[in-house]
């Protein structure tokens, strides 16, 4: 795609599924921003799935803004107050380069829905510089089939979320009443384009232990696929009963499922207007962590659906893995290895 081509789809926005059609030349869309592609953080991350860091991390850049508005967003400090700063593509491709160098498994693509057409751009400099290792794109899933398009051929690894199948739910959440068929639209194409190829790769010298993982064995490895997350929103078993029953249909075998239990209440740090339009929101689920009842409720779920291929947290109390993108380093050391910063 020309310059020019990609300039002309910023001018009236239409790039995510809310088509809001603001001139983000000029302005700010829905997504809170302008033509300029804002990063925040970059660094190596070993929080992700097994198949995603396996030995070296995830090298996770996180995009600033969002098309989604969720009342609960742990990233909420680059997702919707704006911490960033831009970078052209010779500078994300040095940060790629980077990450590479450090011994990241892949460049994990954090929230970038709201910048497609440039970050396909980006991602081919990046390419023609010798950036060898996989693109993964981690997203709400929130995005056209039409956007994604421009992404095949250059991200074989897809992480999106299915929050909710619930339009009024989203709408209340994440300001979306048509989140539901946006998200699975989007998670069909991916699975469509994107067969599983997971490979077994030896443990080299320098491997970095995993709680998960026994030392000296090797690790599998995903280099193309879809991974499905969606987080269980504590007092909403229904809402995780009905994504289980979708994901069973059409995706069990064809992608791998990630569900998760960590839901933790964050503490905003933002204005009061800000603050109670958030706590309104928030008042549509139960703000707080996930219960031991809940937690045996959902894994007697995941044994009655029997999925070929799925990951499921430890249930823990423990918040600390919340960030702080606010610091040079965001998490905390066990979880990130920090390289960039805004």
């Amino acid at each position: 795609m020309e310059l020019s081509q990609i300039d002309e789809l910023y001018k009236n926005c239409r790039q995510c599924p809310r088509a809001c059609g603001v001139d983000r030349t000029n302005a700010t869309g829905f997504c809170r921003e302008p033509a300029d592609l804002r990063i925040a953080f970059a660094g190596l991350h070993f929080g992700e799935e097994p198949l995603v860091t396996v030995f070296g991390g995830s090298g996770t850049i996180f995009f600033t803004g969002c098309t989604l508005r969720c009342a609960f967003c742990q990233n909420y400090q680059i997702s919707q107050d704006g911490l960033g700063r831009a970078v052209d593509a010779e500078e994300f491709a040095d940060i790629c380069l980077r990450l590479q160098n450090a011994g990241a498994e892949n460049i994990n693509l954090v929230t970038g829905s709201h910048h497609i057409p440039k970050i396909a751009q980006f991602l081919r400099t990046a390419r023609d510089r010798g950036v060898t290792i996989p693109f993964c794109w981690n997203s709400s899933a929130y995005e056209t089939v039409e956007m994604l398009e421009l992404l095949k051929g250059l991200v074989t690894i897809w992480l999106p979320d299915l929050k909710t199948l619930d339009g009024a739910l989203s709408q209340k959440l994440f300001a979306a009443p048509n989140y539901p068929e946006a998200a699975t639209a989007a998670i069909k194409w991916m699975i469509e384009n994107n067969p599983l190829d997971i490979q077994s790769i030896p443990e080299p010298p320098d491997a970095k232990p995993a709680e998960w993982a026994e030392p000296g064995q090797p690790r599998d490895k995903m280099l193309s696929g879809v991974i499905i997350r969606h987080l269980f929103m504590p007092g909403h078993f229904a809402e995780t009963a009905d994504v289980l029953a979708w994901l069973k249909e059409h995706a069990d075998g064809r992608a791998i499922i990630s569900l998760m239990n960590q839901y933790t209440p964050v503490k905003f740090n933002e204005s009061a207007d800000q603050l109670m339009a958030r706590r309104a929101a928030l008042s549509n689920l139960e703000n707080r962590l996930v219960t031991p009842e809940e937690d045996a409720d959902i894994q007697d779920l995941i044994e009655a659906y029997d999925f070929e291929y799925l990951f499921y947290q430890e249930l823990t109390d423990d918040t600390s893995w919340l960030p702080d993108f606010t610091r040079p380093q965001p998490f905390s050391n066990k979880l990130a290895t920090p390289l960039w910063h805004c």
